[in-house]
């Protein structure tokens, strides 16, 4: 981006790019496909900005890196860790090194649309990578914590929340510099920025959407006696009840019919014995023919209609590679709205989709926010359902990610359970956002959210981290 463009006074430059490592560990297993989640390693980055004038400001990000969800693979967990946290250190001196001026959308934009694929073209090439590349998804995750923190660092540069900042006053161009209309639609870009496409007043609460892992005990009978004793809530009407939880994610298999129907009915029962309001049913990308959701689907609403019911939308039955599996879906979207969640890598996935027979978008901030604004905006431009998906997002991961969902318009609430299966590990950031980190009456408060950037008020948060590129003992 150009220094002579329309808002050069506005633009900003990255200067400097540094990355920590915050080990974490499950207080319960979390299944994803075939595999399970007992750890996980935060990437936290800092990310500093200069403006023309000589003013500087630094910014936050961070993700999980999500091995098991990213980049499911017969390949050992740790290769592919170290192979994302290697992948991670490319990102940080790609953005050390840029010379490049901008709004972070711009700047963002052009890091994911040229720089990525450089990136992990190099990576996959190198001694880093395992015998198996890096994927797309997994890249991904690696990038999104310093496309946050440059969106925060622009925020706090200006002393400006940074939603205040996606529009024609900050930025160098409309939409139509980023997005193509569906060929099938009359919707227009041009004179488009992405404020227009967000609430007019954002909540400052927010539904809370609970997990139910396909190793969740769902009544206090399944118990083996070896769950934590922490007070923490470890069966699923335990937690309705604590938390007053009216919307529930539930995780299925994918490859076993019988299974996912039992269990849709046995979490569908206890859902209308304690008042729940809505279910969504995740088949995490396992299943390759669309008759097998149909199929539940169909005697789900012929044997258990009040459960059916209460099923809000249907997430990700098919396989991650839309462009190679590009599998006709109109049969099940006609069933129940049908959202994209791994597959949604960008807009231009996102517009497969919709050909394909997709009918919402589930949003998430490890794939960069600047990708997921662009996703959403051209979603909502075709009518598409706008959800916004968790990574387990714990500390300040999930600051962002829950700003997103009250500025887009979601569905209905947000998914939030880093509070499920680590809870401990947000202790310092909930001393400043309790509402954030712990949900009650079935909501998330965010009304201590404040401030320049994405508000997440770090200079009050007593965290030590670790040195930089090292992780925390």
């Amino acid at each position: 981006m150009s220094a002579e463009t329309a808002n050069s006074s506005t633009n900003a430059r990255v200067v400097q790019s540094h990355m920590h490592l915050l080990p974490v560990s499950t207080r319960v297993p979390l299944k994803f496909g075939a595999e399970t989640l007992t750890s996980v390693l935060c990437l936290r980055v800092r990310i500093s900005v200069v403006d023309g004038q000589g003013r500087q400001a630094d910014g936050w990000g961070e993700t999980p890196l999500s091995v098991q969800w990213a980049w499911p693979s017969s390949l050992g967990y740790d290769a592919r860790l170290q192979s994302m946290i290697a992948f991670a250190r490319r990102c940080s001196d790609a953005w050390s090194n840029s010379t490049a001026s901008g709004h972070p959308m711009e700047l963002g934009y052009d890091f994911i649309r040229t720089r990525l694929p450089e990136l992990i073209e190099q990576h996959n090439a190198g001694t880093d990578a395992p015998n198996e590349a890096l994927p797309l998804l997994a890249a991904l995750i690696c990038a999104s914590a310093f496309d946050v923190a440059l969106h925060d660092a622009y925020g706090n540069l200006h002393q400006v929340d940074i939603y205040e900042t996606y529009n024609r006053q900050w930025m160098n161009h409309d939409l139509s510099h980023f997005l193509s209309p569906a060929d099938d639609s009359t919707v227009s870009f041009a004179g488009m920025y992405p404020q227009d496409f967000f609430v007019a007043d954002p909540p400052k609460q927010l539904d809370a959407w609970h997990l139910v892992g396909g190793l969740d005990p769902l009544e206090e009978h399944e118990l083996t006696g070896d769950e934590p004793a922490d007070g923490v809530p470890l069966f699923l009407g335990d937690w309705i009840r604590r938390d007053g939880l009216k919307r529930l994610k539930i995780k299925l298999r994918g490859n076993d019919s019988a299974w996912d129907y039992e269990r849709m009915v046995r979490v569908g029962e206890i859902a209308l014995a304690n008042g729940v309001q809505s279910t969504t049913a995740d088949f995490n990308c396992m299943v390759q023919d669309p008759e097998y959701v149909n199929e539940i689907l169909d005697r789900l609403e012929r044997e258990h209609p009040a459960i059916s019911d209460l099923l809000l939308y249907v997430e990700q039955p098919f396989p991650y590679d839309l462009e190679t599996n590009r599998i006709d879906v109109h049969s099940v979207s006609k069933r129940k709205p049908l959202f994209l969640d791994e597959s949604a890598h960008d807009w231009q996935h996102v517009r497969l989709g919709r050909e394909l027979g997709w009918t919402g978008v589930a949003l998430k901030t490890c794939k960069t926010q600047t990708g997921a604004l662009l996703s959403h905006c051209w979603a909502k431009a075709h009518g598409m359902g706008i959800m916004v998906q968790d990574l387990t997002n714990p500390m300040l991961a999930q600051i962002p990610h829950v700003r997103l969902a009250a500025q887009v318009g979601t569905i209905g609430g947000v998914e939030t359970n880093a509070m499920q299966f680590y809870p401990a590990a947000s202790d310092a950031e909930a001393k400043v956002h309790p509402g954030l980190y712990r949900r009650r009456d079935g909501k998330l408060d965010l009304s201590t959210i404040s401030g320049p950037g994405f508000g997440y008020r770090v200079d009050e948060i007593e965290r030590t981290l670790p040195a930089e590129g090292d992780a925390q003992a």
